[in-house]
């Protein structure tokens, strides 16, 4: 007989229910965090196990790959869909979870998540720590700027690379709040050079890659917004279609229906949100920056024209994403003539 298996994790212990094929609750227990303890666990349960079912969450990529190196059959599912078929239950308890996470695996109503490789979660922390330590320099500078304000000392525009001489000159006669800003500075001049540090390796990495260097040659895509697109799909063949891939990162928008109302709203941001800012700033970059002609900016422009620069930018990146994915799949590097319309499924014109 099939049975199922429910995880519900948390960071020091994992409560686990066994359902049998027909839904009754076979056995129930806890086990250690960590693939190791969740395989003893489940082998020990002497039953043939059809399915275990994982909530994505801070622990799940890694006890994902730990169970299936131990051969067990283990799905991530997605946490909006297991949240909302929780939510009939009367009581919350990691106990109660757990079981209904095993009827979920049970009746197949669930979306299985797709769980990275190793390689793209550590581009994935690159990319991230690169944007925590220039959120935390943009933070430093608004800071200091503002707190000299108060006392009539103007910053100004400043030349890249002379932030720290400008903030000095200013307090050259004013050495009491200069030893208050002085520690300031000295922390940003750490953040500053990790940051570089993380910079240039992120540039090394992306150099080696043959996907983002032919990711680079659509307009408008740097090395972030090329590195952190291959992290955020992964596995290209994952996708059915290249249409998916702009609506998997929420660059489409939510509709709501229901009887005689049938509306669409905003764009879903439901996905990367990563990803979906890189993309973002590549089709401001390509709407207001590169001036070499091609079909997708052509029809950005019109588009601008019609209905203004930030939907116009939302529409691009969300080309950008589709074209891209096609460019992967195919091999091949951007086209600006109009012919890619065929290749992508595309229609450009307005």
């Amino acid at each position: 007989m099939k049975h199922y298996v429910g995880l519900d994790v948390s960071l020091e212990e994992t409560s686990i229910a066994l359902i049998s094929a027909s839904g009754r609750v076979i056995r129930e227990g806890k086990a250690l965090s960590d693939p190791a303890s969740i395989t003893a666990y489940c082998i020990g349960s002497g039953v043939d196990i059809e399915r275990i079912g994982l909530e994505a969450g801070p622990l799940s990529q890694w006890l994902h790959e730990g169970l299936r190196v131990a051969g067990l059959p283990v799905v991530c599912l997605e946490t909006r869909q297991v949240k909302a078929a929780l939510s009939a239950q009367k009581n919350k308890t990691d106990r109660n979870d757990a079981v209904g996470i095993g009827q979920i695996v049970r009746t197949g109503w669930y979306r299985e998540v797709h769980v990275k490789s190793r390689c793209t979660q550590e581009m994935r922390v690159l990319l991230s720590n690169r944007r925590l330590l220039l959120s935390q320099r943009v933070d430093i500078d608004n800071e200091l700027r503002g707190v000299l304000r108060n006392f009539g000392l103007k910053v100004g525009k400043i030349a890249k690379g002379h932030f720290e001489d400008r903030i000095r000159e200013l307090l050259s006669e004013e050495p009491l709040l200069a030893g208050i800003i002085e520690p300031m500075l000295a922390v940003r001049k750490v953040v500053v050079a990790e940051y570089t540090k993380l910079h240039k390796l992120l540039l090394a990495h992306v150099r080696e890659d043959a996907d983002c260097l032919r990711s680079m040659t659509a307009p408008g895509v740097g090395p972030v917004t090329a590195l952190a697109y291959k992290a955020g799909v992964d596995d290209p063949r994952r996708f059915k279609s290249s249409q998916a891939v702009g609506a998997h990162f929420g660059m489409t928008p939510r509709r709501y229906q229901s009887g005689e109302i049938d509306r669409n709203g905003r764009i879903s941001k439901c996905g990367d949100e990563m990803v979906r800012s890189a993309l973002f700033e590549a089709a401001g970059v390509l709407l207001t920056r590169v001036k070499h002609p091609s079909a997708i900016r052509d029809w950005g422009l019109r588009l601008a024209k019609r209905r203004g620069l930030g939907k116009a930018k939302i529409a691009v990146a969300r080309r950008l994403a589709v074209i891209l994915h096609r460019m992967w799949v195919d091999g091949t590097e951007f086209q600006a003539q109009p012919e890619m319309r065929a290749r992508t499924g595309l229609k450009l014109a307005a």
